[in-house]
């Protein structure tokens, strides 16, 4: 599992190529490699895990998926696009094709819950607002919150809002989803039920799921693929078993600091 190839497990089990690939990509801030030669091909209809210590080059790369940032060298290509030269219009009609839950989940305080979720559907599909929350209602039962609409954000538990940024992330039925540490702040129990159901969601959707985080318990719950990024560098990547089972030293330090005993 090197960082300078796409290795054989990594090819996608779907039709249509990785959903994302990266390839010798490096950004660098300052004399700072915050993403050093990076190979990396994400397949379709699956959960990849992307790992790391704090500051290992995980956000910069989820900027780089997302078009946020440019890399300073390689190619980023999503869903077959490649991001370099795409033009802003291009640019925003990709984004549309892919969600996103950020690790704070944005949620609109002022607004109810049916109309946060609505709020894509409304102002970017141009979805009619009472169809727009017609199809909230039954996203929001989906992530397991029947009944809540009418409330705000700061009425709900942490888990609650995350079940809410989750339904927004799918309003526009997007064919990847991009996690930002989405377990970030729970405590355990509530995380392990996130977890159980971002794997049950994917799973009946079939879309997508690209997971930043630093959590290896979480990351052993739902991914089907892992990477590790370490001082910007992918140390490792491929099926969970081939990472868990990895002798780079540096992907060991990390994993064995962090996986519970037995």
């Amino acid at each position: 599992m090197s960082d300078s190839t796409i290795p054989d497990s990594a090819a996608p089990e779907h039709t249509g190529g990785p959903a994302v690939l990266l390839e010798h990509v490096a950004k660098r801030f300052g004399d700072h490699a915050a993403i050093d030669d990076v190979t990396l091909a994400i397949p379709r209809g699956r959960i990849t895990a992307l790992l790391g210590p704090s500051g290992s080059g995980k956000s910069t790369l989820l900027r780089l998926i997302t078009g946020l940032s440019r890399p300073d060298a390689g190619s980023v290509r999503v869903l077959g696009e490649e991001l370099s030269t795409l033009p802003r219009g291009g640019l925003l009609k990709l984004r549309r094709r892919m969600g996103m839950l950020f690790q704070d989940n944005a949620l609109f305080q002022s607004l109810t819950v049916v109309d946060n979720v609505a709020f894509p559907l409304v102002r970017v599909a141009r979805v009619p607002t009472a169809e727009a929350k017609r199809r909230a209602l039954a996203l929001l039962e989906q992530v397991g919150l029947p009944g809540l609409g009418e409330r705000r954000p700061d009425e709900l538990s942490g888990g609650q809002r995350k079940r809410v940024a989750l339904a927004r992330a799918l309003a526009l039925e997007p064919e990847v989803v991009l996690f930002d540490e989405p377990t970030s702040g729970l405590d355990p129990q509530t995380s392990a039920a996130i977890d159980a159901l971002l794997r049950e969601t994917q799973r009946r959707l079939g879309t997508t799921f690209v997971v930043i985080t630093h959590d290896i318990i979480s990351a052993a719950a739902i991914a089907d693929h892992v990477g590790l990024l370490v001082d910007g560098k992918l140390r490792a990547f491929g099926s969970k078993d081939e990472v868990w089972s990895s002798t780079d030293p540096q992907v060991r330090a990390f994993l064995d600091r962090r996986l519970p005993a037995g």
